[in-house]
């Protein structure tokens, strides 16, 4: 089993102009983001667009990206469905498909219970034997699943072994890492508070921003983990402005997309109801990006 640690990029899925998904420049990118040497890789993700994407198309992406990384780094496959059975269906795929771990968040139309997500989690994880990690995101499901919760299900399930935290509440990210210690890793879901999720005992990072700046992301974690704090603080001030750009703009994933075509890679449209960046929101976005490209 691969380690799971570090900062890892959730790749966006590159289109062409006519919508349709852009294999070829899956690979490329994923080629891209291994040369840069980040930690691992996550596909299938929100930023992925999976709920936009068909059945055939999450299948296909990541049998593609399992082939493409071909053992080079960890791959995390997103393996989210509104339904159990949907979500058993995925996450045996990737397992299959020789993924290293799924990222399963509960569903997110249904606003289920605690007690309806424990079962949700236990059945898609005994359904398996690869390594589960959990995912809380009450701005995108609608619910902020219990710590005890969490905790519970991680404790009840051998290969529920990691949570990704993106409640924007630094306190639960705490509160999750230090009573799972032992049983329960925790990777910072929310970019803009990576450097304050790693103080709380964090040991990885799934960041949207590591699209746009897999070096420097990268580079963020091992500061921390040698203990360099003055660059750590350092590399986190150039990031912050991308970071909370990415978390307050509404348009993750447009951003992300432009971004990448602003630096020679796979981006393309995203699917309606998503509409393209506004010219004011395109010259905010290339502001922080010659800046940050500067400072690198």
């Amino acid at each position: 089993m691969k380690k799971l640690e570090g900062a890892f990029p959730v790749l966006i899925t590159p289109m062409k102009e006519d919508g349709e998904v852009n294999l070829d420049g899956l690979k490329r990118n994923i080629d891209y983001f291994i040369n840069e040497n980040v930690a691992g890789i996550v596909v299938n993700g929100s930023t992925g667009e999976f709920v936009s994407l068909t059945k055939e198309e999450r299948l296909e992406v990541t049998e593609v990206a399992v082939n493409q990384v071909n053992g080079r780094t960890p791959l995390v496959v997103g393996t989210a469905a509104e339904t159990t059975k949907d979500a058993i269906f995925y996450t045996q795929q990737a397992e299959a498909a020789g993924a290293d771990a799924s990222l399963l968040i509960n569903s997110y139309y249904a606003h289920p219970k605690d007690e309806e997500i424990y079962e949700h989690f236990k059945a898609v994880a005994e359904s398996v034997t690869f390594p589960i990690m959990l995912y809380n995101n009450p701005s995108t499901s609608g619910i902020d699943i219990g710590t005890e919760t969490i905790l519970q299900v991680a404790r009840d399930v051998n290969n529920i072994t990691h949570i990704k935290e993106s409640s924007g509440n630094i306190s639960k990210v705490r509160d999750v890492t230090r009573q799972g210690k032992g049983f329960l890793k925790t990777f910072c879901g929310a970019d803009d508070l990576a450097l304050e999720s790693f103080l709380v005992g964090a040991t990885g990072w799934i960041s949207v921003a590591g699209n746009v700046a897999p070096r420097l992301v990268t580079d963020l974690y091992n500061s921390v983990k040698e203990n360099d704090m003055e660059k750590a603080w350092e590399l986190y001030d150039k990031v912050l402005p991308l970071c909370n750009l990415l978390e307050g703009e509404g348009k993750p994933v447009q951003i992300v997309k432009r971004a990448m075509e602003l630096q020679g890679l796979a981006g393309g449209p995203s699917r309606k109801p998503r509409l393209p960046l506004t010219e004011e929101e395109d010259e905010k976005l290339q502001e922080i990006l010659n800046n940050l490209l500067v400072t690198e």
